[in-house]
């Protein structure tokens, strides 16, 4: 028994008319975009989806269209209003029209879009994020390391073009008490879907040298809001919140704090800024030391003074005898104290010797490992100079076995070995078929040639 089916079109024209009689108005839906495509025309075309909220799967799909004419005010009015930028990855609530088309199928036609509902999803995964690592016990890790007294030797994560580096080196290197430090740039990019990876490569780099640098300091400099976002992500919190250096944040904006910011051991506002922090740790390490040496000073001509005024009653209630004892003796308490100063301003300078000591035994260790490496990379250089070298032997070897094969399959080579060649109008002749009566034929020998006719031709059957 035979059933008669409907056509495609009838198919495709009745879902179009159902989907009419459902959807005859607009409506806001909530979704995720997973793709979005530019065209040079204006128009932006789009796939939304839905996850699951527990498995993260993907439960349903939509192809979604922006024309141009719209496009052209969506975007600036999203972006202005959230300070995020219309690209994949984001959750939207939007206003859309259901339409299907009997040859294209179904999708939808964006007409308004509301961003207050993207901020406050940025927000809530914001607060996700935090209270995940909070939950996980990272969040305060970072902020536990003890941040060194004297940050000589620096690790810096940030493009090497950003002008936030400049000020950052700039402010650094230039400061007026002349403090030195060691620092080195692990370059990585600072805006952008590709920035967490890049950061994160960064990181695992300057671990590789844990035992060198003091400290690490993330700069980058001012930038949009959007530009920021790569800052709440939370692989990057969660790699900089377990890191075994401190890290400075120092991203140069004036908004609320960023993860990254919260996770950090120190925050500041601006690259300079962070610049700044670093010598005012050497500064107060210089008058922490400086104070130190008065208190010392202070407290030994105070203890003198005291003794000297003791003295000084003991001798008038005493003979003129016991009165010179006295004045040797407060003549010794003076001697004493000079040589008291003199003896801390020794171990002052004694300090300040160990402390430069340090600083030339990290300088010579650190030349060290740069010469171990620009070692190891010479005997690369010299072991493929080798390898090539041998690969262009070879090759000539080659070359001149074929030249030698070429030289021995050379006709002439035949004709000095006793043979001959018998030719036809030129040509060698290789078969009896090619020749007839009278042909004439030339052979050829060693010394010489000659030209016959042929008489008769016998051949096997």
């Amino acid at each position: 028994m035979s059933t008669k089916g409907i056509s495609l079109f009838n198919l495709n024209t009745g879902i179009k008319n159902i989907l009419k009689n459902a959807f005859d108005s607009n409506v806001w839906v909530v979704a995720e975009i997973s793709e979005l495509r530019y065209k040079p025309n204006g128009h932006c075309y789009l796939e939304l989806i839905e996850k699951d909220k527990d498995t993260d799967q993907i439960i349903a799909k939509a192809r979604a269209t922006i024309w141009s004419y719209t496009f052209r005010m969506l975007k600036p009015y999203f972006e202005t209003s959230t300070g995020q930028k219309f690209t994949a990855g984001i959750k939207i609530l939007i206003n859309v029209s259901v339409e299907f088309q009997e040859v294209y199928s179904y999708s939808l036609n964006i007409k308004d879009i509301d961003p207050t509902y993207t901020l406050g999803d940025i927000a809530r995964k914001r607060k996700e994020i935090i209270t995940r690592l909070n939950e996980e016990g990272v969040l305060e890790m970072n902020k536990e390391l003890k941040f060194p007294e004297i940050p000589k030797n620096v690790a810096i994560i940030s493009s090497p073009t950003a002008a936030g580096f400049e000020d950052f080196i700039k402010q650094l290197e230039n400061n007026s008490a002349g403090y030195k430090f060691h620092h080195k740039l692990f370059a990585a990019v600072m805006q952008g879907e590709k920035a967490e990876e890049s950061i994160i490569l960064a990181l695992d780099r300057i671990n590789e040298y844990e035992d060198i640098f003091d400290l690490v300091v993330i700069i980058r400099g001012g930038g949009s809001q959007a530009d920021l976002n790569c800052f709440d992500n939370y692989w990057l919190a969660f790699n900089i919140a377990q890191f075994p250096l401190p890290v400075i944040s120092g991203i140069g904006h004036e908004r609320d704090e960023t993860i990254v910011d919260i996770v950090a051991n120190v925050r500041v506002k601006t690259p300079t800024a962070a610049a700044e922090f670093l010598i005012d740790c050497f500064d107060e390490r210089q008058s922490y030391h400086e104070n130190l040496q008065e208190e010392f000073v202070s407290s030994i001509n105070e203890i003198l003074l005291s003794s000297s005024e003791n003295l000084q009653y003991l001798s008038r209630q005493f003979s003129p005898m016991v009165k010179r004892i006295l004045e040797s003796k407060s003549d010794q308490l003076l001697l004493a104290n000079e040589k008291l100063v003199s003896s801390t301003k020794q171990l002052n300078r004694s300090e300040m010797y160990l402390l430069n000591n340090f600083k030339n035994r990290i300088k010579y260790t650190t030349e060290q490992h740069l010469n171990l490496e620009e070692q190891k990379v010479q005997n690369l250089q010299s072991k493929i100079r080798i390898r090539m070298r041998r690969l262009m032997e070879n090759q000539h070897h080659k070359i001149s076995l074929f030249e030698q094969s070429i030289r021995y399959l050379n006709p002439e080579n035949i004709l000095q070995k006793g043979y001959t060649l018998s030719l036809k109008n030129g040509k060698i002749i290789k078969d009896i078929k090619s020749l007839s009566e009278k042909d004439r034929i030339e052979t050829r020998f060693k010394d010489g040639s000659v030209e016959s006719e042929i008489v008769k031709i016998n051949s096997k059957k």
